[in-house]
C-alpha cells in the first residue's frame, strides 16, 4: 500500500511541476500589441495642429535610393527646401524609404534619417515616414540611379519591396528586420509624426512598366504579407500611429464592399489615410465616407491640376473637416512630376502641359503660382494660430 501511495505522490508531484511550468510559461508570453482605440486615436489628433504638407523629394534625387544614399544625400539641399515649405505654413512631409537601404547599410542609413529628423525639427516639421510602396519600378537596385528619362513623369521611382523579393518568402526575415530595425530605431521620437506602412500596396502600374514587368500574383501576395507588417511595425511599440492610404475608387463607408486588401488597411490603422486626385466633390465625398469610422483621417497623396484636384479647392475641405492635407510634390526636379500620368504614353519632350501636374516650387525656390502659396500660407495661419 505504501509502494502505491508513493507512486501516487510522484506522479502527482510531476503533473503540478509540468502544469505550474505551463502556467509560468503563459504567464511570461508578451501581450502582442494592438490596434489604437478609436479614442486613443483621436486624443492622439487632438494634440496635433491641421496637418498640411507634401510628399517630399529633393530636387537632385529622381527616388528614395538617391536621397538617402551616402553619396548623393544632401542635408544642405533638405534644409534649404524645407525651409521653402516651413515659410508657406507647412508643417508635415510624406518621405519614403527603402529596404534596400536598410539592408546596404543599416546604420548609416539610420544616421542619416537622424540627420533628416535634425533638419525638419528645425523647420517644425514632423515626417510621415513610408516603409513599402508599390508603384513604379518593379525592380529596384542600388548604386548609381539612372538619370530621368526626358519627358517622363517619375521615370525613376522604384518599388520596394521589389517584386522579386514580394515573390521570394525567403527574402521576408529581412524585409521583416528592416521594419522592426527602422521602426524601433525612432519607435518613441517626437520628431515623427507617423509611419505609413505601405503605399498602394496593390498598385499593379499598368499604365507604366506594366507591360515590360506584368506584376502577376501581386495582390495575392500583398493580401498575405500586409497585415505582417503592421504587426512587425507594432511588434516594436512605437508611439507614433500606423497607417496604409486606400486609394481606389469605391464605397469606402461599407467595409463589406471593399476589396480584401482595402479592408486589411482600414482595419489595421491607427489613424485612416487615402488619396484622392479627384475634382473636389469627390474629395469630399470620400472624406464623409472615411468619417463613418470616427478615427482622425490623413489625405496622404492629392494635388493634380490637370486632373481638377487644385490647391483652390481642395484646402478649403479639407480645413472644413480637419483632413490632412499632404499635397504630391514640393519642388519640381529629377522626379518631373510636373508632367502628368500619360507622359508614359506620351513623353512631353517637344510640347509641354499645359499646366504642371504637381509641385509647388520651381528648382530655385519661385512659387509656380503665388497665389498657391498665398491660399497654403494664409490658410494654415489661420487654423494653426496659436499652436
Amino acid at each position: 500500500m505504501r509502494r502505491v501511495y508513493g507512486v501516487v505522490l510522484f506522479f502527482l508531484a510531476v503533473f503540478f511541476c509540468i502544469a505550474t511550468n505551463g502556467i509560468a510559461q503563459t504567464a511570461v508570453q508578451p501581450v502582442q500589441p494592438q490596434r489604437w482605440s478609436a479614442a486613443k486615436a483621436n486624443a492622439w489628433y487632438a494634440q496635433q495642429p491641421w496637418l498640411v504638407g507634401s510628399n517630399y523629394i529633393p530636387r537632385d534625387a529622381i527616388n528614395q535610393l538617391e536621397m538617402w544614399q551616402a553619396a548623393t544625400f544632401d542635408p544642405l539641399e533638405i534644409d534649404q527646401e524645407l525651409g521653402w515649405a516651413q515659410a508657406i505654413g507647412m508643417n508635415t512631409m510624406r518621405v519614403f524609404l527603402h529596404d534596400l537601404l536598410w539592408q546596404q547599410d543599416a546604420a548609416g542609413f539610420q544616421q542619416r534619417i537622424n540627420i533628416f529628423l535634425t533638419i525638419a525639427h528645425k523647420h517644425h516639421i514632423r515626417p510621415i515616414f513610408v516603409l513599402f510602396d508599390s508603384c513604379w519600378d518593379p525592380d529596384p537596385k542600388l548604386g548609381p540611379q539612372h538619370p530621368p528619362i526626358p519627358g517622363i513623369h517619375n521615370s525613376g521611382w522604384v518599388q520596394s519591396p521589389g517584386m522579386s523579393a514580394l515573390r521570394d518568402p525567403a527574402q521576408y526575415p529581412r524585409l521583416e528586420a528592416y521594419v522592426k530595425g527602422v521602426v524601433g530605431a525612432f519607435a518613441n521620437d517626437p520628431r515623427i509624426l507617423a509611419w505609413d506602412v505601405w503605399n498602394e500596396p496593390t498598385n499593379l502600374n499598368s499604365n507604366s512598366y506594366g507591360k515590360i514587368h506584368p506584376e502577376t500574383g501581386k495582390r495575392e501576395l500583398v493580401i498575405a504579407l500586409l497585415p505582417q507588417v503592421f504587426a512587425w511595425a507594432r511588434s516594436v511599440h512605437p508611439s507614433q500611429p500606423l497607417t496604409s492610404g486606400v486609394f481606389r475608387h469605391g464605397n469606402w463607408g461599407n467595409m463589406n464592399a471593399l476589396g480584401p486588401v482595402s479592408k486589411i488597411q482600414l482595419s489595421e490603422s491607427d489613424v485612416l489615410s487615402f488619396h484622392n486626385y479627384g475634382w473636389p466633390e469627390d474629395f469630399e465625398r470620400q472624406v464623409e465616407q472615411m468619417e463613418t469610422y470616427h478615427r482622425p483621417i490623413l489625405c496622404t497623396e492629392y494635388m493634380a491640376r490637370g486632373a481638377g484636384s487644385i490647391f483652390d479647392t481642395i484646402l478649403p475641405i479639407a480645413m472644413q473637416h480637419r483632413v490632412a492635407a499632404i499635397n504630391w510634390g514640393l519642388v519640381n526636379g529629377k522626379t518631373q512630376t510636373n508632367l502628368p500620368w500619360d507622359s508614359w504614353q506620351r513623353p512631353y519632350v517637344l510640347d509641354k502641359p499645359a499646366v504642371w501636374f504637381h509641385d509647388i516650387f520651381y528648382p530655385d525656390g519661385a512659387p509656380y503660382r503665388q497665389r498657391e502659396v498665398d491660399i497654403i500660407r494664409e490658410m494654415t495661419g489661420k487654423m494653426n494660430e496659436g499652436k
